[in-house]
């Protein structure tokens, strides 16, 4: 049996009204329980490569396997087994921790003990059990992405997908965010992740790849990597290499 979870070959998106694709011919094969790296600057297509996985972007050629399934062919079945943690927070405000993953659970078809269990597991492990009672508008910026990686936690997916999941945190929030990413690589998740910072993906990730444009421009081992291109100590040496030193505001 493969032990290839994720497969893309030949991805290509367009958005209405651009002259440009977002994604662009894009083909990439992550392995199961990797911690792989989707690197690059802002507008690189990043985000629409993940959106894709998670079955929330349609992309006009390609195909692209979870699985060994067509993504557009089972989409329910793959949802099952893929958490999602967004760029931007995805809770309610106005509805206290435990209120957010009790709903969140709920639409999972979690239910009961079960379900209270796993929230309760998972506000311990993240440093948020004594605020699971207050309103979401009332945390930390730490404390919105820690809860929003254990949202996407609750039905114990296969896959687990991150858009930076550490921006914007304080430095404690991020360390245990982490911590808890290694875990969860230790006990068999296959992540996927994006970061703008390099030397976070360069700790954590066994494999990442570097996209350009909608393009991958190259992709290993960090060691290697850096170990291969001369002169270049560091993942951020070898990045702005590759993709230069010029300002990327868009988006």
């Amino acid at each position: 049996m493969s032990d290839i979870i994720i497969q893309i070959e030949n991805l290509t998106k367009t958005y209405k009204g651009s002259d440009e694709p977002a994604v662009n011919n894009l083909s990439l094969s992550i392995s199961k329980n990797q911690i792989y790296g989707l690197l690059g600057p802002n507008g690189a297509g990043k985000t629409t490569t993940i959106n894709v996985l998670c079955g929330i972007q349609k992309f006009d050629q390609g195909k692209v396997l979870i699985n060994g399934n067509p993504i557009n062919k089972h989409p329910e079945e793959i949802k099952r087994i893929i958490g999602l943690v967004p760029q931007d927070i995805a809770l309610y405000p106005t509805l206290t921790g435990m209120e957010n993953l009790t709903h969140i659970g709920n639409m999972y078809g979690l239910k009961g003990p079960k379900l209270r269990n796993t929230i309760e597991e998972n506000l311990i492990l993240l440093g948020l059990e004594t605020a699971k009672d207050k309103q979401v508008k009332n945390y930390s910026g730490g404390m919105k992405r820690r809860l929003n990686l254990i949202a996407s936690l609750l039905h114990e997916p296969e896959i687990l997908i991150l858009d930076e999941p550490t921006v914007g945190v304080d430095v404690q929030s991020r360390k245990v965010i982490i911590n808890h990413l290694i875990k969860l690589h230790q006990e068999g998740t296959s992540i996927i992740y994006t970061s703008h910072y390099l030397e976070e993906a360069e700790e954590l990730c066994t494999e990442i790849s570097i996209i350009d444009y909608g393009k991958i421009i190259i992709n290993g081992k960090p060691s290697e990597l850096i170990n291969k291109a001369s002169g270049q100590s560091d993942l951020e040496d070898i990045f702005l290499l590759l993709t230069g030193n010029k300002l990327r505001d868009n988006g």
